[in-house]
């Protein structure tokens, strides 16, 4: 599986003065492989410029358990809440082939930057 990630900073939904920043962050993930697999569960490991760190897991993605044939790709579109403008965020998806087998499907990390916060 190719998982690929972008991000963007959520100002109407941001709080700034409570400490509370929006983003939104849109995942693609790409069967390669010659086997068909779906996605069973989650684990997210988000990171603030704290270095407090929030950890995720459930069942599928967005109240969906994907069935990815070789060559499709499943998109979607989630959200997380930090208390600092940038942080980081990481993980994997755990996949269940046809025949039983599961393995995991690695999630790059990848920034969460509200624009101000560059200089």
């Amino acid at each position: 599986m190719k998982v690929s990630v972008t991000s963007q900073y959520l100002q109407v939904q941001s709080k700034p003065l409570e400490s509370k920043y929006v983003f939104a962050y849109t995942v693609s993930i790409e069967n390669d492989s010659d086997e068909a697999a779906k996605l069973v569960s989650r684990y997210w490991q988000i990171t603030d410029a704290n270095n407090q760190i929030q950890e995720v897991t459930g069942v599928g993605v967005v109240g969906d358990q994907p069935r990815l044939e070789p060559g499709e790709t499943y998109t979607y579109t989630s959200g997380a809440v930090l208390e600092t403008t940038t942080g980081t965020m990481q993980g994997h998806y755990v996949m269940m082939r046809d025949n039983g087998s599961k393995f995991e499907a690695d999630i790059p990390t990848f920034a969460l930057i509200q624009p101000q916060a560059l200089h």
